[in-house]
């Protein structure tokens, strides 16, 4: 289980850290947002 994601320097993220909970995670947003780059 993922609890914590990090992300630095990615296509047009510099820096991101997601904490993530424990159970059901959704990342949700507008086209275009940059979730597949995220998750990817």
């Amino acid at each position: 289980m993922l609890i914590s994601l990090r992300i630095r320097n990615l296509a047009l993220v510099d820096d991101l850290t997601l904490e993530l909970g424990g159970g059901f995670n959704v990342i949700t947003g507008e086209t275009g947002a940059g979730k597949s780059i995220v998750i990817g």
